[in-house]
This record gives structure tokens, sequence and C-alpha cells, in this order.
């Protein structure tokens, strides 16, 4: 068997697994595998539960809890994890209790804070940015042009990706209802564990989508039509920030600063030591999911990725702007949706500037 057809074997047998152990958009608590234990003095709590995804945007979370990095700050404070399928899952559980901080996209906390006047949460750190790749079927798209007609698969309705592709769309002159995904594009909102499989048997001819799905559909032969980055300014925009329910942040700002420090001194790490912070992150989804990445998948996936607690706080209000030219929503209030006082004295303390909130900071 060929090196290619290995690979393709492999991502079929970690697409069927997936397939079977996370649909739809429920929520696990998990065995992270995490390398420490609590140890030292309790915060003001004795647990602090948070959430993150099983994906590579989300390898601050990965890696952070894996190694050990976030419970080593939290002392003897005990660090418990969620993992959920997508955003609405995570917001859900934040605003009901069941998780105290969450590594999410922008689009679910722009629509939390929303739909909430602005009680539900708070951003207090970035996470990552990029990694999101529209890829195509080149026997029937090969160039921008071509995707009219087509239809392209996008996670969810109102997702963060599903929001970069309407309005690309319609920077081409082209209409779709947002509600319905029809128009002279039809956006079929697919989880990204099947998109692979509905690729592969023709029902999409494209997908605008995250790591590693879009390395997944590179591997079934689609090709790079274009990578989101290259429409941003610096080809920076937030992917995932940390966020933290506005009842847990003023009760136990102790905590909240723990979790802010340690997820810096993740990506610090994750960006001092590029390979083993890959590895970390495979054997935590290796853990999580019941089979890492193939080597080809998160090899190609990685690099696409960056990884910084600056939450790019422009872009998101650019995205925001997106949606709303979308007409996924009205235009939103977002002024005090960061608190990013915790971040800063993280920063200060390391010698390096204030993150910016844009002018969407608490007042």
């Amino acid at each position: 068997m060929s090196g290619a057809a290995r690979l393709r074997a492999a991502v079929a047998a970690l697409l069927a697994l997936l397939a079977v152990a996370g649909c739809g958009y429920g929520s696990e608590r998990v065995d992270t595998g995490a390398k420490v234990v609590p140890a030292g003095p309790k915060l003001s709590v004795d647990e602090v539960r948070v959430g993150y995804f099983p994906n590579l945007t989300h390898a601050t979370a990965l890696v952070g809890v894996r190694e050990g990095i976030i419970q080593r700050e939290l002392g003897g404070t005990k660090l418990s994890a969620t993992t959920f399928n997508a955003g609405p899952a995570a917001v859900e559980a934040l605003t009901s209790g069941s998780v105290d901080l969450a590594w999410i996209g922008p689009s679910p906390a722009i629509n939390s804070y929303t739909r909430s006047h602005g009680k539900s949460l708070r951003i207090v750190a970035g996470a990552a940015s990029r990694g999101v790749r529209f890829v195509v079927d080149p026997e029937k798209i090969r160039t921008p042009a071509d995707v009219k007609g087509k239809r392209i698969a996008s996670p969810q309705l109102g997702n963060t990706q599903d929001v970069a592709l309407l309005d690309w769309i319609a920077r081409q002159g082209w209409h779709v209802d947002p509600a319905s995904g029809r128009g002279d594009v039809s956006v079929v909102r697919t989880d990204n564990k099947l998109t692979p499989s509905a690729f592969r048997s023709g029902s999409i001819d494209g997908a605008w989508v995250p790591e590693p799905t879009a390395s997944l559909l590179i591997a079934e032969g689609a090709k790079v039509l274009l990578d989101e980055a290259s429409l941003w300014p610096d080809q920076k925009f937030v992917i995932t920030n940390l966020v933290v329910s506005q009842r847990f942040l003023e009760e136990h700002r102790d905590v909240v600063e723990a979790v802010v420090r340690g997820s810096v001194r993740t990506n610090a790490w994750i960006n001092g030591r590029p390979d083993q912070a890959k590895d970390a992150a495979n054997a935590a989804l290796r853990q999580l999911t019941g089979k890492a990445l193939p080597d080809g998948i998160i090899d190609a996936a990685w690099p696409s990725l960056t990884f910084t607690d600056d939450p790019l706080a422009g872009t998101l209000g650019a995205q925001a702007e997106h949606a709303v030219r979308a007409g996924l929503m009205e235009r939103p209030d977002l002024h005090g949706i960061y608190d990013l006082d915790t971040l800063n004295r993280v920063r200060a303390a390391e010698g390096r500037p204030a993150a910016d909130d844009a002018g969407l900071g608490v007042s």
C-alpha cells in the first residue's frame, strides 16, 4: 500500500471512530490524561470546571490541561474538564453554571453576550488565531467563480466559519438565505466529524472548515481554494478565546487569574516547543477521542495555526459586522464583552505590553 493510501485508510478509520464517539452537540466529562494533580494551597474554590473542544484550534486547552501547566497555576484547586462538540453546548453549560470557563470561538461568544443583553460572559484572553481554510473538489471548482451553484459545507448555522463563508459569498455578489442556506450557493451545515464522508460521497463540493477538518479533506483529495487568513489584515483573526461566566469572574477572580496565567504560559510553551506541543496535542486527542490524528494530517494542519493570548479584539468586531451583513443578527452592542485586566496584569508581569480591547472592554 502506498503512503497516500495508508494515510487515507488511517483517516477513514479515524473518521469512523469520531462519528461514533462524538456526533451532535453534547458534552462529556473526560479523563484528560493530565500529568499533574492538585497540590498546595487552594484558591477560593475547591474545583474549577473548564470546557473546550477536542480540536486543534483548542490546542491551548488540550496542551495546557494535559501537560499540567494550568493545574500548576491553580495549586490545590482541582481543574476539571468537559469537552464539547459545538459552541452552543459550551455556551449553554457556561450559562447554566456547569462550567466556569471555556475556550470557544468568537461567534458563540458574540451570540451569548448579545442574547443575554451583556450579562452572560466576558472574554478574558485570546488563545488561537487562523487555522481555517476553504477546501474544494478540484474537479468541480477551480476558481472562486466556480463556487456559484455548488454545495459548500460549514460546521453549523451561525458558527464562526458559517459567518465567514456567508460573508465571502456576499462579497462575490451572490445571495444566500442565511437561515436555510439556499441561494446562489447551497450552504450545507454539517458537523465537522461528518464533513469528510460527505465530501467523499459527493454530497458536498467543498467546505469552509477549521483544522484538522481541512487537512482531513485534503487527504481525501480536496484542494485549498483559499486560506481565510488571506482575507484579514496581517493575516490574523481570532478563532478561539478564553471566556468566563460573569458571576464566576466576580466571585472568584483569583481562580480566573490562575487559569488565564496558565493559558498564557501554555501558549508560550507551545510556541517555544512546537514539535513537542504538537505531540502533546495529539496525545490529548487520543485520550479524548480514542485515536490520534495521523502524522500526515497533524503535520499539515499545525503550521496554519497561531497560538496567542492576544484576543485580537478588532477582528471580533469585524466578525460581528460580517454576521450582520449576512443577515444572521442585528447589529450587536459588544461594549463590555472584554475584561482584559487579568490578562494585562499577567502580561505586565512578563514585561509585555497590554492587549487591546478595541474599545469593547468593561468601562
